[in-house]
């Protein structure tokens, strides 16, 4: 598998290179050098495999020679180890669950494929590898339980003060062994731009072996394809032919990785692209400019990103092309005020009982079928447990949630953090005396 920069055509880097350099030089996002077209046959009988042989399958179609098939198969196998089922709540409408992990994000699909393909690269003997992250709060709990006590690898979380729910600043603070945490006074993108720099310093870099696990990490993209091609597996196994995704988005990973699939063949009606107030992309699909804005705090704090890395990638894919990025994909924005209503909402008439991310998208998706009458399945991504947002959630809802063990087991641990202001000499600083 080689990778070229969005930046940069011309430069070239082999998979290995790709996922431990996880920012090219030229500062933009790797994409692979082609996109495989699946085999039809494949996805004609795609509901007859299990997640991880179809998780096995792309996998294989994308990195190639790079890891060998027994070993992909095992790493795959042991990082996607729980499920992402398709629940419908009326006949035309669904959400894809992917909660269902040890962190209860969808982002756990994604830290423990990277941390295992990390594993497998590293040699015995090599320089610890540093593993930097800026979360807006799911990120980085299933970043840290991903490579917890993974052997030559030492995780750095940043998140921003205040700005994350308690649940969520637990699963990042309580681990201790090789994960470290800094409280940030500052917002995620103050986060995002910290770690970037850090990548950009060439006397650091030649001090530490450094390594990103955010989405511009493109071993965070791929495995995040395939719950989209398991969901296209459980419709069509309920005689379901076309399927409208509706994505929560902050950083536009995750709809990033839905629109990869499609350009490798996954048969998608349309995306929807379902945000909060930060609303770069929406008005950007709107007007033709893209102008980012600092970030605002908001119920749904994943999402709360003012300008999202993975945009140029989907802008890549579509090589730029405004008409046809507009054709596939449909955008709303909606307040926190929307948000509790959609919450209390989805569990008046569906006894359903969503986070707030969730919310977002189930509005976005009945806006646009408002907008797009047809027959198809209205599905949309339900991208963390609602038990991480006890703030967000109405205390009766709220009291309804039977929490998961794991969550159970957070409450009184000893918060381990360092709290850190948006100043890079200081962040480095950290970096060099805490090796």
């Amino acid at each position: 598998m080689k990778l070229y920069s969005t930046n940069n055509k011309n430069l070239r880097v082999p998979f290995q290179e790709a996922v431990f350099n996880a920012l090219p030089v030229d500062n933009g996002l790797y994409m692979p050098e082609v996109i495989p077209r699946l085999d039809p046959l494949f996805i004609r009988d795609i509901q007859q495999y299990s997640l991880q042989e179809i998780a096995f399958y792309i996998a294989n179609a994308l990195i190639g020679d790079d890891i060998p098939e027994s070993d992909l198969k095992a790493i795959v196998e042991d990082a996607i180890n729980f499920d992402a089922p398709v629940k419908f709540l009326s006949a035309e409408t669904a959400v894809l669950e992917l909660f269902h992990g040890p962190s209860y994000a969808f982002k756990d699909f994604g830290a423990r494929f990277m941390s295992r393909v990390m594993a497998y690269f590293s040699k015995k003997g090599e320089k610890l590898l540093d593993v930097l992250v800026a979360t807006s709060g799911d990120t980085g709990g299933a970043v840290a339980l991903g490579f917890l006590g993974v052997e030559g690898t030492r995780v750095t979380i940043l998140y921003p003060k205040g700005k994350v729910s308690k649940v969520q600043e637990e699963q990042l603070t309580t681990n201790g062994q090789n994960i470290r945490a800094l409280e940030v006074n500052g917002t995620f993108d103050d986060c995002q731009a910290l770690v970037k720099q850090a990548f950009n310093d060439i006397s650091l870099n030649e001090e530490l072996r450094l390594t990103s696990a955010n989405s511009i990490n493109i071993a965070r993209l791929i495995p995040q394809t395939f719950y989209y091609f398991w969901a296209y597996a459980q419709l069509k196994a309920q005689g379901v032919r076309d399927v409208v995704f509706t994505v929560p988005s902050g950083n536009f990973g995750n709809i990033g990785a839905g629109l990869l699939a499609y350009k490798m063949g996954l048969p998608v009606k349309h995306f929807v692209a379902a945000t909060n107030v930060n609303d770069t992309v929406p008005r950007f699909l709107k007007s033709g400019m893209y102008d980012p804005k600092p970030s605002i705090q908001t119920l749904a704090n994943a999402m709360d990103v003012g300008n999202p890395s993975n945009w140029v990638r989907i802008q890549d894919l579509f090589a730029g092309n405004l008409d046809e990025l507009r054709g596939m994909i449909s955008s709303y924005t909606y307040d926190d005020q929307q948000t509790k209503e959609a919450m209390d909402e989805l569990y008046e008439k569906y006894n359903y009982i969503a986070c707030p991310h969730t919310a977002i998208a189930y509005l976005a998706s009945k806006a646009y079928k408002i907008e797009n009458h047809g027959e198809y399945a209205s599905v949309f991504l339900s991208t963390a447990h609602p038990c991480k947002f006890p703030d967000a959630i109405s205390e009766t809802v709220f009291s309804e949630i039977e929490l998961p063990e794991g969550a159970k087991s957070l409450y009184g641990k000893e918060k381990l953090v360092e709290e850190l202001e948006v100043d890079y000499e200081s962040f480095k600083s950290f970096l060099l005396e805490n090796n």
